[in-house]
Protein backbone atom coordinates (compact mmCIF):
# COMPACT_ATOMS: atom_id res chain seq x y z
CA UNK A 1 0.00 0.00 0.00
CA UNK A 2 1.31 3.43 -0.93
CA UNK A 3 1.85 5.87 1.94
CA UNK A 4 -0.05 9.07 1.20
CA UNK A 5 1.93 12.30 1.34
CA UNK A 6 0.10 15.19 3.03
CA UNK A 7 1.82 17.68 0.71
CA UNK A 8 0.74 15.80 -2.41
CA UNK A 9 -2.81 15.48 -1.09
CA UNK A 10 -2.97 19.24 -0.55
CA UNK A 11 -1.67 19.82 -4.06
CA UNK A 12 -4.24 17.35 -5.38
CA UNK A 13 -7.00 19.20 -3.54
CA UNK A 14 -5.89 22.50 -5.05
CA UNK A 15 -5.65 21.12 -8.58
CA UNK A 16 -9.05 19.40 -8.50
CA UNK A 17 -10.65 22.49 -6.93
CA UNK A 18 -9.08 24.65 -9.67
CA UNK A 19 -10.43 22.32 -12.35
CA UNK A 20 -13.85 22.37 -10.71
CA UNK A 21 -13.91 26.18 -10.71
CA UNK A 22 -13.17 26.27 -14.43
CA UNK A 23 -15.87 23.66 -15.07
CA UNK A 24 -18.45 25.65 -13.06
CA UNK A 25 -17.52 28.78 -15.01
CA UNK A 26 -18.48 27.04 -18.25
CA UNK A 27 -21.44 24.89 -17.20
CA UNK A 28 -22.61 26.22 -13.81
CA UNK A 29 -25.30 28.47 -15.29
CA UNK A 30 -26.82 25.81 -17.55
CA UNK A 31 -30.49 25.11 -16.95
CA UNK A 32 -29.61 21.42 -16.71
CA UNK A 33 -26.11 21.32 -15.21
CA UNK A 34 -23.97 18.38 -16.35
CA UNK A 35 -22.23 16.12 -13.81
CA UNK A 36 -19.03 17.50 -12.33
CA UNK A 37 -17.94 20.68 -10.65
CA UNK A 38 -16.34 22.31 -7.66
CA UNK A 39 -17.44 19.57 -5.20
CA UNK A 40 -17.52 16.54 -7.49
CA UNK A 41 -14.00 16.90 -8.93
CA UNK A 42 -12.16 16.99 -5.56
CA UNK A 43 -14.18 13.96 -4.43
CA UNK A 44 -13.35 12.11 -7.65
CA UNK A 45 -9.67 12.99 -7.30
CA UNK A 46 -9.50 11.76 -3.72
CA UNK A 47 -11.36 8.59 -4.68
CA UNK A 48 -8.82 7.97 -7.44
CA UNK A 49 -5.93 8.65 -5.04
CA UNK A 50 -7.31 6.33 -2.39
CA UNK A 51 -8.00 3.46 -4.77
CA UNK A 52 -4.56 3.85 -6.39
CA UNK A 53 -2.86 3.85 -2.97
CA UNK A 54 -4.49 0.51 -2.08
CA UNK A 55 -2.56 -1.39 -4.73
CA UNK A 56 0.00 0.30 -6.97
CA UNK A 57 1.63 -2.60 -8.81
CA UNK A 58 -1.27 -3.43 -11.13
CA UNK A 59 -3.61 -0.62 -9.99
CA UNK A 60 -6.58 -2.99 -10.06
CA UNK A 61 -8.75 -1.04 -7.57
CA UNK A 62 -8.02 2.18 -9.46
CA UNK A 63 -8.90 0.55 -12.78
CA UNK A 64 -12.12 -0.83 -11.33
CA UNK A 65 -13.05 2.64 -10.11
CA UNK A 66 -12.34 4.11 -13.54
CA UNK A 67 -14.58 1.49 -15.17
CA UNK A 68 -17.34 2.16 -12.63
CA UNK A 69 -17.14 5.91 -13.29
CA UNK A 70 -17.24 5.32 -17.03
CA UNK A 71 -20.25 3.04 -16.68
CA UNK A 72 -22.10 5.64 -14.59
CA UNK A 73 -21.35 8.40 -17.12
CA UNK A 74 -22.56 6.14 -19.91
CA UNK A 75 -25.82 5.41 -18.09
CA UNK A 76 -26.29 9.10 -17.31
CA UNK A 77 -25.87 10.16 -20.93
CA UNK A 78 -28.13 7.40 -22.21
CA UNK A 79 -30.85 8.58 -19.81
CA UNK A 80 -30.22 12.23 -20.71
CA UNK A 81 -30.40 11.57 -24.44
CA UNK A 82 -33.66 9.71 -23.94
CA UNK A 83 -35.28 12.84 -22.49
CA UNK A 84 -36.42 16.03 -24.17
CA UNK A 85 -33.19 18.00 -24.20
CA UNK A 86 -34.53 21.21 -25.68
CA UNK A 87 -34.04 23.07 -22.38
CA UNK A 88 -30.47 21.91 -21.87
CA UNK A 89 -27.67 24.21 -22.88
CA UNK A 90 -25.08 21.50 -23.32
CA UNK A 91 -25.18 18.63 -25.77
CA UNK A 92 -23.91 15.08 -25.57
CA UNK A 93 -20.33 16.34 -25.84
CA UNK A 94 -17.23 14.49 -24.73
CA UNK A 95 -15.81 17.43 -22.78
CA UNK A 96 -17.98 16.76 -19.71
CA UNK A 97 -17.18 13.04 -19.25
CA UNK A 98 -13.54 13.72 -20.14
CA UNK A 99 -13.27 16.31 -17.36
CA UNK A 100 -14.79 13.83 -14.89
CA UNK A 101 -12.36 11.11 -15.95
CA UNK A 102 -9.45 13.55 -15.75
CA UNK A 103 -10.45 14.62 -12.23
CA UNK A 104 -10.47 10.95 -11.19
CA UNK A 105 -7.12 10.24 -12.90
CA UNK A 106 -5.49 13.24 -11.20
CA UNK A 107 -5.59 11.25 -7.97
CA UNK A 108 -3.16 8.65 -9.29
CA UNK A 109 -1.10 11.15 -11.28
CA UNK A 110 -0.58 13.42 -8.27
CA UNK A 111 0.61 10.51 -6.14
CA UNK A 112 2.70 8.50 -8.58
CA UNK A 113 4.11 10.99 -11.09
CA UNK A 114 6.19 14.15 -10.91
CA UNK A 115 4.23 17.12 -9.65
CA UNK A 116 4.68 19.01 -12.93
CA UNK A 117 2.70 16.32 -14.77
CA UNK A 118 -0.44 16.76 -12.69
CA UNK A 119 -0.10 20.53 -12.72
CA UNK A 120 0.40 20.55 -16.50
CA UNK A 121 -2.66 18.34 -17.08
CA UNK A 122 -4.82 20.59 -14.93
CA UNK A 123 -3.59 23.87 -16.43
CA UNK A 124 -4.06 22.62 -20.00
CA UNK A 125 -7.56 21.37 -19.19
CA UNK A 126 -8.53 24.71 -17.62
CA UNK A 127 -7.15 26.66 -20.57
CA UNK A 128 -9.05 24.49 -23.05
CA UNK A 129 -12.25 24.89 -21.04
CA UNK A 130 -11.87 28.66 -20.86
CA UNK A 131 -10.94 29.01 -24.53
CA UNK A 132 -14.02 27.14 -25.70
CA UNK A 133 -15.57 29.97 -27.71
CA UNK A 134 -12.25 31.32 -28.96
CA UNK A 135 -11.18 27.90 -30.22
CA UNK A 136 -14.50 27.30 -31.95
CA UNK A 137 -14.26 30.71 -33.62
CA UNK A 138 -10.69 29.95 -34.70
CA UNK A 139 -11.77 26.62 -36.17
CA UNK A 140 -14.41 28.41 -38.24
CA UNK A 141 -11.92 31.01 -39.44
CA UNK A 142 -9.07 28.69 -40.47
CA UNK A 143 -9.42 27.89 -44.19
CA UNK A 144 -9.27 24.28 -45.26
CA UNK A 145 -6.17 24.93 -47.37
CA UNK A 146 -4.27 25.95 -44.22
CA UNK A 147 -5.02 22.56 -42.69
CA UNK A 148 -3.65 20.99 -45.86
CA UNK A 149 -0.54 23.15 -45.50
CA UNK A 150 -0.05 21.96 -41.93
CA UNK A 151 -0.50 18.40 -43.14
CA UNK A 152 2.28 18.94 -45.67
CA UNK A 153 4.61 20.14 -42.92
CA UNK A 154 3.81 17.06 -40.84
CA UNK A 155 4.56 14.88 -43.87
CA UNK A 156 7.89 16.63 -44.43
CA UNK A 157 8.97 16.41 -40.79
CA UNK A 158 7.19 13.39 -39.36
CA UNK A 159 7.10 10.88 -42.23
CA UNK A 160 9.81 11.61 -44.79
CA UNK A 161 12.53 12.77 -42.35
CA UNK A 162 12.61 9.66 -40.08
CA UNK A 163 12.78 7.34 -43.13
CA UNK A 164 15.94 8.87 -44.57
CA UNK A 165 19.36 7.33 -43.75
CA UNK A 166 21.72 9.32 -41.55
CA UNK A 167 24.82 8.04 -43.32
CA UNK A 168 26.60 9.54 -46.35
CA UNK A 169 25.60 7.84 -49.61
CA UNK A 170 28.57 9.21 -51.54
CA UNK A 171 32.20 10.00 -50.85
CA UNK A 172 31.81 13.40 -52.48
CA UNK A 173 30.30 14.92 -49.33
CA UNK A 174 29.78 14.07 -45.68
CA UNK A 175 26.22 15.45 -45.79
CA UNK A 176 23.67 12.66 -45.30
CA UNK A 177 20.16 12.48 -46.80
CA UNK A 178 18.79 12.94 -43.29
CA UNK A 179 20.80 16.14 -42.82
CA UNK A 180 19.72 17.46 -46.21
CA UNK A 181 16.03 16.91 -45.49
CA UNK A 182 16.42 18.22 -41.93
CA UNK A 183 17.70 21.45 -43.48
CA UNK A 184 14.55 21.55 -45.62
CA UNK A 185 12.35 21.04 -42.54
CA UNK A 186 14.09 23.77 -40.52
CA UNK A 187 13.99 26.41 -43.24
CA UNK A 188 10.44 25.47 -44.22
CA UNK A 189 9.40 25.58 -40.56
CA UNK A 190 10.73 29.11 -40.07
CA UNK A 191 9.04 30.25 -43.27
CA UNK A 192 5.85 28.45 -42.26
CA UNK A 193 5.67 30.31 -38.94
CA UNK A 194 5.92 33.62 -40.79
CA UNK A 195 3.43 32.39 -43.39
CA UNK A 196 0.85 31.51 -40.72
CA UNK A 197 1.32 34.81 -38.92
CA UNK A 198 0.76 36.76 -42.12
CA UNK A 199 -2.24 34.70 -43.21
CA UNK A 200 -4.05 34.30 -39.90
CA UNK A 201 -2.84 36.79 -37.31
CA UNK A 202 -2.42 39.96 -39.33
CA UNK A 203 -4.60 41.78 -41.82
CA UNK A 204 -3.46 42.23 -45.38
CA UNK A 205 -2.77 45.90 -44.71
CA UNK A 206 -0.24 45.84 -41.87
CA UNK A 207 2.68 48.07 -42.85
CA UNK A 208 6.01 47.53 -41.16
CA UNK A 209 4.79 44.53 -39.15
CA UNK A 210 4.17 42.64 -42.37
CA UNK A 211 7.58 43.76 -43.64
CA UNK A 212 9.12 42.32 -40.46
CA UNK A 213 7.34 39.00 -40.89
CA UNK A 214 8.23 39.03 -44.56
CA UNK A 215 11.89 39.27 -43.58
CA UNK A 216 11.50 36.10 -41.57
CA UNK A 217 9.83 34.46 -44.57
CA UNK A 218 12.15 35.80 -47.32
CA UNK A 219 13.95 39.13 -47.14
CA UNK A 220 14.64 39.07 -50.89
CA UNK A 221 11.00 38.51 -51.82
CA UNK A 222 9.92 41.18 -49.33
CA UNK A 223 12.38 43.66 -50.82
CA UNK A 224 11.05 43.02 -54.32
CA UNK A 225 7.41 43.47 -53.25
CA UNK A 226 8.04 46.64 -51.24
CA UNK A 227 10.18 48.13 -54.00
CA UNK A 228 7.36 47.64 -56.52
CA UNK A 229 4.89 49.23 -54.10
CA UNK A 230 7.17 52.23 -53.58
CA UNK A 231 7.08 52.90 -57.32
CA UNK A 232 3.26 52.72 -57.31
CA UNK A 233 2.61 54.74 -54.14
CA UNK A 234 5.15 57.51 -53.62
CA UNK A 235 3.18 58.95 -50.69
CA UNK A 236 4.24 55.93 -48.65
CA UNK A 237 7.81 55.79 -49.94
CA UNK A 238 9.43 56.41 -46.55
CA UNK A 239 7.52 53.62 -44.85
CA UNK A 240 8.23 51.21 -47.68
CA UNK A 241 11.92 52.10 -47.73
CA UNK A 242 12.13 51.51 -43.98
CA UNK A 243 10.38 48.15 -44.47
CA UNK A 244 13.05 47.01 -46.94
CA UNK A 245 15.84 47.68 -44.43
CA UNK A 246 13.78 46.19 -41.59
CA UNK A 247 13.39 42.94 -43.55
CA UNK A 248 17.19 42.82 -43.84
CA UNK A 249 17.55 43.20 -40.06
CA UNK A 250 15.30 40.17 -39.62
CA UNK A 251 17.36 38.28 -42.22
CA UNK A 252 20.42 38.49 -39.96
CA UNK A 253 18.43 37.06 -37.05
CA UNK A 254 17.03 34.32 -39.28
CA UNK A 255 20.54 33.31 -40.40
CA UNK A 256 21.72 33.13 -36.79
CA UNK A 257 18.75 30.98 -35.76
CA UNK A 258 19.41 28.54 -38.61
CA UNK A 259 23.09 28.27 -37.68
CA UNK A 260 22.31 27.88 -33.96
CA UNK A 261 20.01 24.92 -34.64
CA UNK A 262 22.79 22.96 -36.33
CA UNK A 263 26.07 24.33 -34.96
CA UNK A 264 26.12 26.01 -31.56
CA UNK A 265 29.86 26.78 -31.71
CA UNK A 266 29.55 28.55 -35.06
CA UNK A 267 26.49 30.41 -33.78
CA UNK A 268 28.52 31.74 -30.84
CA UNK A 269 31.21 32.86 -33.27
CA UNK A 270 28.64 34.65 -35.44
CA UNK A 271 26.63 36.16 -32.60
CA UNK A 272 28.50 39.48 -32.22
CA UNK A 273 28.65 40.21 -35.95
CA UNK A 274 25.11 39.20 -36.90
CA UNK A 275 23.46 40.94 -33.97
CA UNK A 276 25.56 44.06 -34.52
CA UNK A 277 24.47 44.09 -38.16
CA UNK A 278 20.83 43.56 -37.14
CA UNK A 279 21.11 46.47 -34.71
CA UNK A 280 22.64 48.71 -37.39
CA UNK A 281 19.86 47.73 -39.81
CA UNK A 282 17.21 48.54 -37.18
CA UNK A 283 18.76 51.97 -36.58
CA UNK A 284 18.90 52.70 -40.31
CA UNK A 285 15.30 51.55 -40.73
CA UNK A 286 14.21 53.81 -37.90
CA UNK A 287 16.05 56.79 -39.34
CA UNK A 288 14.43 56.26 -42.73
CA UNK A 289 11.01 55.82 -41.16
CA UNK A 290 11.32 59.02 -39.11
CA UNK A 291 12.89 61.08 -41.87
CA UNK A 292 11.03 64.28 -42.93
CA UNK A 293 10.56 62.82 -46.42
CA UNK A 294 8.03 60.34 -45.10
CA UNK A 295 4.45 61.52 -45.40
CA UNK A 296 1.41 60.44 -43.40
CA UNK A 297 1.47 56.81 -42.33
CA UNK A 298 -0.79 54.58 -44.35
CA UNK A 299 -1.30 50.87 -44.27
CA UNK A 300 0.70 48.98 -46.85
CA UNK A 301 -0.64 46.05 -48.81
CA UNK A 302 2.18 43.64 -49.52
CA UNK A 303 0.02 40.68 -50.54
CA UNK A 304 -0.07 37.19 -49.13
CA UNK A 305 3.08 35.02 -49.16
CA UNK A 306 3.32 31.85 -51.17
CA UNK A 307 3.00 28.51 -49.43
CA UNK A 308 6.52 27.53 -48.30
CA UNK A 309 5.59 23.86 -47.89
CA UNK A 310 4.78 22.91 -51.46
CA UNK A 311 6.55 19.63 -52.20
CA UNK A 312 8.22 20.93 -55.35
CA UNK A 313 9.61 23.89 -53.36
CA UNK A 314 11.02 21.52 -50.75
CA UNK A 315 12.58 19.30 -53.40
CA UNK A 316 14.18 22.27 -55.17
CA UNK A 317 15.64 23.49 -51.88
CA UNK A 318 16.96 20.00 -51.06
CA UNK A 319 18.66 19.79 -54.47
CA UNK A 320 20.16 23.27 -54.04
CA UNK A 321 21.40 22.34 -50.59
CA UNK A 322 23.16 19.20 -51.86
CA UNK A 323 24.63 21.02 -54.88
CA UNK A 324 25.94 23.88 -52.74
CA UNK A 325 27.37 21.39 -50.21
CA UNK A 326 29.20 19.53 -52.98
CA UNK A 327 30.43 22.78 -54.49
CA UNK A 328 31.62 24.08 -51.11
CA UNK A 329 33.60 20.92 -50.39
CA UNK A 330 35.14 20.86 -53.88
CA UNK A 331 36.05 24.55 -53.87
CA UNK A 332 37.60 24.23 -50.43
CA UNK A 333 39.68 21.23 -51.55
CA UNK A 334 40.85 22.85 -54.79
CA UNK A 335 41.24 26.51 -53.84
CA UNK A 336 41.21 26.66 -50.05
CA UNK A 337 39.25 29.06 -47.92
CA UNK A 338 39.68 31.90 -50.44
CA UNK A 339 37.72 29.81 -52.94
CA UNK A 340 34.96 29.36 -50.34
CA UNK A 341 34.80 33.13 -49.91
CA UNK A 342 34.38 33.49 -53.68
CA UNK A 343 31.63 30.86 -53.68
CA UNK A 344 29.94 32.67 -50.79
CA UNK A 345 29.88 35.89 -52.81
CA UNK A 346 28.46 33.99 -55.79
CA UNK A 347 25.68 32.13 -53.94
CA UNK A 348 24.75 35.32 -52.09
CA UNK A 349 23.19 36.70 -55.25
CA UNK A 350 20.73 33.77 -55.29
CA UNK A 351 19.76 32.27 -51.91
CA UNK A 352 22.01 32.24 -48.85
CA UNK A 353 20.10 29.54 -46.98
CA UNK A 354 21.60 26.46 -48.74
CA UNK A 355 25.12 27.82 -48.30
CA UNK A 356 24.59 28.76 -44.65
CA UNK A 357 23.11 25.35 -43.89
CA UNK A 358 25.92 23.50 -45.68
CA UNK A 359 28.50 25.42 -43.63
CA UNK A 360 26.60 24.83 -40.38
CA UNK A 361 26.28 21.09 -41.04
CA UNK A 362 29.99 20.59 -41.72
CA UNK A 363 30.25 20.53 -45.50
CA UNK A 364 33.63 22.29 -45.17
CA UNK A 365 35.95 20.44 -42.82
CA UNK A 366 39.28 21.65 -41.51
CA UNK A 367 38.58 25.40 -41.38
CA UNK A 368 38.39 27.48 -38.23
CA UNK A 369 35.08 28.77 -36.93
CA UNK A 370 36.26 32.33 -37.56
CA UNK A 371 36.85 31.66 -41.26
CA UNK A 372 33.53 29.86 -41.61
CA UNK A 373 31.80 32.81 -39.94
CA UNK A 374 33.47 35.16 -42.42
CA UNK A 375 32.20 33.01 -45.31
CA UNK A 376 28.63 33.34 -44.02
CA UNK A 377 29.04 37.09 -43.61
CA UNK A 378 30.35 37.32 -47.18
CA UNK A 379 27.23 35.49 -48.40
CA UNK A 380 24.86 37.78 -46.48
CA UNK A 381 26.75 40.86 -47.70
CA UNK A 382 26.49 39.66 -51.30
CA UNK A 383 22.79 39.08 -50.77
CA UNK A 384 22.45 42.68 -49.56
CA UNK A 385 23.94 43.88 -52.85
CA UNK A 386 21.33 41.80 -54.71
CA UNK A 387 18.53 43.39 -52.69
CA UNK A 388 20.00 46.83 -53.34
CA UNK A 389 19.75 46.12 -57.09
CA UNK A 390 16.13 45.03 -56.59
CA UNK A 391 15.36 48.19 -54.62
CA UNK A 392 16.57 50.46 -57.43
CA UNK A 393 15.52 48.27 -60.35
CA UNK A 394 11.98 47.68 -59.14
CA UNK A 395 11.40 50.86 -57.16
CA UNK A 396 13.20 53.33 -59.38
CA UNK A 397 16.16 55.48 -58.43
CA UNK A 398 14.05 58.07 -56.61
CA UNK A 399 12.40 55.58 -54.25
CA UNK A 400 15.07 52.88 -54.23
CA UNK A 401 18.27 54.87 -53.73
CA UNK A 402 17.83 55.33 -49.97
CA UNK A 403 17.23 51.67 -49.03
CA UNK A 404 19.79 50.55 -51.62
CA UNK A 405 22.39 52.78 -50.00
CA UNK A 406 21.54 51.38 -46.59
CA UNK A 407 21.83 47.81 -47.89
CA UNK A 408 25.20 48.48 -49.51
CA UNK A 409 26.35 50.05 -46.23
CA UNK A 410 25.25 46.94 -44.36
CA UNK A 411 27.06 44.76 -46.90
CA UNK A 412 30.27 46.70 -46.33
CA UNK A 413 29.82 46.47 -42.56
CA UNK A 414 29.34 42.71 -42.87
CA UNK A 415 32.72 42.41 -44.56
CA UNK A 416 34.46 44.76 -42.15
CA UNK A 417 33.05 43.61 -38.81
CA UNK A 418 35.00 40.33 -38.48
CA UNK A 419 38.28 42.25 -38.33
CA UNK A 420 37.03 44.34 -35.40
CA UNK A 421 35.15 41.64 -33.49
CA UNK A 422 37.91 39.02 -33.45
Amino acid sequence: MLLLSPVRLLILLGLSFFLGLAFEEQYGTSSMKPPGGIRTFPLLSFAGAGLYALETRFALPFTAGMLALGAWLLAYYRAWLGRNSSEAEFGAELVVPTCNMLAYALGAVALAGPLWVGISFTVVAVILLGARRALHNLARQVPYEELVTLGKFLVLSGIILPLLPDKPITTLTSITPYQAWLAVVVVSGLSYCSYLAQRLLLPRHSGLITALLGGLYSSTATTAVLARRSRQGSSRAGELQAGIVLATAVMYLRVWIIVAIFNASLARELFPALFALAAIALVLSGLIYLSPRRNAIEHVEVGQPANPLELNTALIFAVLFVVVSLASDWVHTEFGISGVFGLAALVGITDVNPFVLSIAQGAIAGSSLHLLAIAILVATSSNNVLRAVYAIGLGGYRNGAVPAGALVMLGGAGLALPAFLR
